[in-house]
């Protein structure tokens, strides 16, 4: 992008991790935040060239890792609850983000992440 002089745009994947803590992940909880702080790092650095750099952070999606990670029914029980809208995304979600991200229709967003959650960050659902 930088040879070419055309701009572009950058999208890091992060996590909603990248947001809260997380007793017993610290190094996962440290990556996924200096994931942000590259991205705004280098959304500024790249401003002038018209590259944008953006981030995006789900939560738990439906893949194959996370059937490993969170298939047990307790556990699948557990992580569903702090996910209010009550299921995991989907990863043609996360790919739509992403493809909006690369668009002119985001041509002002720089330096952001989108969170795609599930509701998780605006707290426990008192219903679950």
């Amino acid at each position: 992008m930088l040879q070419q002089g055309t701009g572009g745009a950058i999208v890091n994947m992060s996590s909603v991790a990248d947001l809260m803590g997380f007793a017993g992940a610290e190094p996962y909880i440290a990556s996924k935040h200096g994931v942000i702080g590259l991205t705004r790092t280098v959304a500024l650095e790249f401003a002038t060239k018209s590259i944008r750099v953006n981030a995006v952070c789900p939560a738990v999606i439906e893949t194959a890792m996370s059937d490993r990670a969170f298939g047990h029914p307790e556990v699948n029980k557990r992580v569903l609850a702090v996910h209010p809208l009550g299921r995991f995304g989907k990863s043609t979600e996360v790919a739509e983000a992403v493809l909006w991200l690369c668009s002119e229709k985001s041509s002002f967003m720089t330096g952001q992440y989108i969170v795609l959650d599930g509701g998780m960050l605006a707290g426990p659902n008192p219903n679950r």
